[in-house]
C-alpha cells in the first residue's frame, strides 16, 4: 500500500502523523511511504530522518494525496485540503465531526473512508485518544496557572499558594483519563483539588490514589459551588463521537469569580460550556463574564515532540493492520477499527455524528454487506 503523511496545515499545529521510527516498520512490511517535505520539522524530525528509513519526501500536499491511498494525519482536513480528497482515500486521523457539518458533508460527498482516532474503541477504552487526553490533562493546570497571573488578566493567585497563604482551588469536571492527569498535575503543583464526576467508582479511585476531594455532579451542585474555585477544568467526553454536553451554562459562568480561569479540554467536541469557542495557541484566551476561557482545540500541539511520539506509538498497530490486510479486511475483522469508521462510501456510519447533523445513518456493517 502507498501511505501518505502530509504536513499539518491547521493553525499552530506542529505534530506529525507518523514518526520515522514507525515509518520504518511500515516500509519493512513492504509498503511505500510518502512524506511531505517539512511534515516532521515541527516535531523535531527532518526530511533526512524519514529518507534514512526508506520514505520518499515529496514537495507538496497534492503529491501526497495524488500518490497515496492511506492518508495518516493528526488533525482533521482543513478547507485548503478538501480539494485533494477523493474516493480512493482512507483517512486516518482525529476528526471530531460532531461539530463539523461541512467537513462531514465533504467526506461523504467525496466518498472518503474516514476513520477517526477518537472513536476507535476497545471495550470502554479509547486507545488512540488516550495519549492526547493524558497530555491535555497534564497541560491544563499548567496553562491555567499561567492564566491566573494578573498580567494575563487573571485574579493574581499563585496555584501553589505560599507560606501562610492558601493555594488556588481547582475544580476538575470528569474523572476519566484527562481528568485523572489534570488532578495528578494540579495536586503535584500544590493546588487544593476537587474532582467532580457523574458516577462514584472513578471518584473513589481518585480519592484513594491522589487524596483529592470529590463531589458527585449535578447541575444544582455545580451552580452552588462554582464560585469557590480559581480554576475550572472540564474534561468531559461522551464516547462514540457525540458533542460534549454543555455543563457550564451561562448561569454557571456568571456565578464564577472574576479573574477565574476555565480550561475546556472538550472543545474538540464542541466544548462543554455554552460560552466556549475554539481558540489557538497564538491567541489562546478570551474573557467572558470576567472569566478567562482557554479553549485551544489542539492543546497537545504545544508540545509536538512529546505528542507526536506518543500518538504515533498508539496508532501504528492500527495503521499496520490497515496497510497489511487492506482497509476493508481490516475493518471487517477488527471491531475496534470498525467503530472508528465515521464515513464510508458516501454514508455517515457513526450514529452520533449523523444525529448531530440530522443526516441519515448507515452502519458500517451494512455498508460492507453491500460490497
Amino acid at each position: 500500500m502507498i501511505i501518505g503523511i502530509p504536513k499539518e496545515v491547521k493553525v499552530d499545529e506542529f505534530r506529525v502523523g507518523v514518526t520515522p521510527q514507525n515509518v520504518a516498520l511500515l516500509i519493512k512490511e513492504g509498503h511505500e511511504v510518502l512524506v511531505q517535505s517539512g511534515a516532521g520539522v515541527g516535531s523535531g524530525f527532518s526530511d533526512a530522518d524519514y529518507i534514512s528509513v526508506g520514505a520518499r519526501a515529496v514537495p507538496d500536499a497534492k503529491d501526497i494525496y495524488d500518490g497515496a491511498a492511506l492518508i495518516i494525519k493528526v488533525k482533521e482536513p482543513q478547507p485548503s485540503e478538501y480539494g485533494f480528497l477523493n474516493e480512493k482515500h482512507t483517512l486516518f486521523c482525529y476528526l471530531h465531526l460532531a461539530p463539523l457539518k461541512e467537513l462531514t458533508s465533504v467526506l461523504a460527498e467525496k466518498k472518503v473512508c474516514a476513520i477517526a482516532y477518537e472513536t476507535v474503541a476497545v471495550a470502554n477504552e479509547l486507545p488512540l485518544l488516550k495519549p492526547m487526553s493524558e497530555i491535555a490533562g497534564k497541560m491544563a493546570p499548567i496553562v491555567a496557572a499561567h492564566c491566573l497571573s494578573r498580567y494575563q488578566g487573571g485574579e493574581g493567585v499563585l496555584i501553589s499558594g505560599a507560606d501562610g497563604v492558601k493555594p488556588a482551588k481547582v475544580l476538575i469536571i470528569g474523572a476519566g483519563n484527562a481528568g485523572f492527569n489534570a488532578a495528578k498535575m494540579a495536586t503535584g503543583m500544590g493546588a487544593d483539588v476537587t474532582v467532580m464526576n457523574r458516577t462514584m467508582p472513578k471518584l473513589e479511585q481518585l480519592q484513594k490514589l491522589l487524596h483529592v476531594k470529590t463531589v458527585l455532579y449535578s447541575s444544582q451542585i455545580i451552580l452552588e459551588i462554582i464560585n469557590e474555585f480559581d480554576i475550572v477544568v472540564s474534561t468531559v467526553l461522551i464516547h462514540g463521537g457525540a458533542s460534549a454536553p454543555k455543563l457550564i451554562t451561562l448561569e454557571v459562568l456568571k456565578a464564577m469569580r472574576d479573574g477565574a480561569v476555565f480550561v475546556d479540554i472538550a472543545i474538540d467536541q464542541g466544548g462543554s460550556a455554552e460560552s466556549s469557542k475554539p481558540t489557538t495557541h497564538t491567541n489562546p484566551i478570551f474573557i467572558q463574564e470576567g472569566v478567562l476561557h482557554y479553549c485551544v482545540a489542539n492543546m497537545p500541539g504545544a508540545y509536538p515532540k512529546t505528542s507526536s511520539v506518543a500518538l504515533s506509538n498508539a496508532t501504528i498497530s492500527y495503521a499496520r493492520k490497515l496497510a497489511n490486510k487492506g482497509v476493508l479486511n481490516a475493518v471487517k475483522n477488527d471491531a475496534s477499527l470498525a467503530l472508528g469508521v465515521n464515513v464510508y462510501n458516501g454514508a455517515v456510519t457513526n450514529l452520533s455524528v449523523a444525529q448531530a447533523h440530522n443526516l441519515e445513518f448507515k452502519s458500517i456493517e451494512s455498508c460492507l454487506e453491500d460490497i
